[in-house]
């Protein structure tokens, strides 16, 4: 089976290698950078499965690297790690497409759940209909493009909302818990309330909404959710 490979790019030395040495023994094949635009020529030159970023780095900053990935690049999984205090580096990362953050300091098991959870999502499902897209009634989409369809029309998701959706389309007709939702789409033992499903189960469904089409997501009431074709 290969190895998936993981761009780790982290100028903090301790932290580089902890990361390197924890993501080897999981059997990741690890390439470790410490400079910005080194990183760039690293991603360049190799194919990628992750992306672990760091945001504050020499030579270009985290979030501008990451800005020139996204330019070209959609589908590979950019997880980033910030300071505990940087809402804002958090909020430009996220609009410049990553799929997540990690705050500093870390615990090293949810940095592994969360590299498990996007490359989870990333996997692309082959099926006879759409080749590389997934499909459900009008509904369809390309993991690795990242583009969504409902029939003709494009809808535009965040990072998150895509990997929503994605669990719910792999998973189609099953009635899905908030901790299974929790644990498949944000990747760790989530700390909170389980509500943060519910708001961006809101945000997937007004995207989808299209005039004179039923729903396709659907409550099951003390339970969770679930995505199927309306009665």
């Amino acid at each position: 089976m290969k190895k998936d490979s993981i761009l780790v790019v982290e100028d903090e030395e301790k932290i580089a290698r902890l990361l390197e040495l924890e993501l080897e023994y999981e059997g990741y094949h690890v390439t470790k950078v410490m400079d910005g635009l080194e990183a760039f020529a690293a991603y360049k030159n190799g194919n990628w499965d992750l992306i672990l970023l760091d945001v504050m780095l020499p030579g270009i900053s985290g979030i501008e690297l990451l800005r020139r990935i996204r330019l070209t690049n959609k589908t590979t999984p950019v997880l980033l790690l910030t300071a505990k205090d940087s809402v804002e580096d958090k909020v430009s990362g996220l609009d410049y497409g990553a799929n997540d953050y990690i705050t500093k300091p870390f615990q090293i098991e949810e940095v592994l759940a969360r590299i498990r959870a996007a490359l989870r999502v990333k996997v692309v499902e082959q099926t006879k209909e759409g080749g590389n897209y997934l499909t459900f009634a009008d509904l369809k989409i390309n993991p690795k493009t990242r583009e969504v369809f409902r029939g003709e029309e494009s809808i535009d998701l965040t990072p998150r909302e895509f990997d929503l959706l994605v669990y719910l389309m792999t998973n189609k007709r099953q009635v899905l818990n908030r901790d299974q939702i929790l644990e498949a789409v944000w990747g760790y033992d989530f700390i909170g309330d389980t509500n943060v499903v519910d708001v961006y189960i809101r945000y997937v469904r007004k995207k989808m909404e299209q005039p004179n089409k039923p729903a396709l997501i659907h409550t099951v009431r003390g339970v969770g959710y679930v995505l199927k074709e309306a009665k």
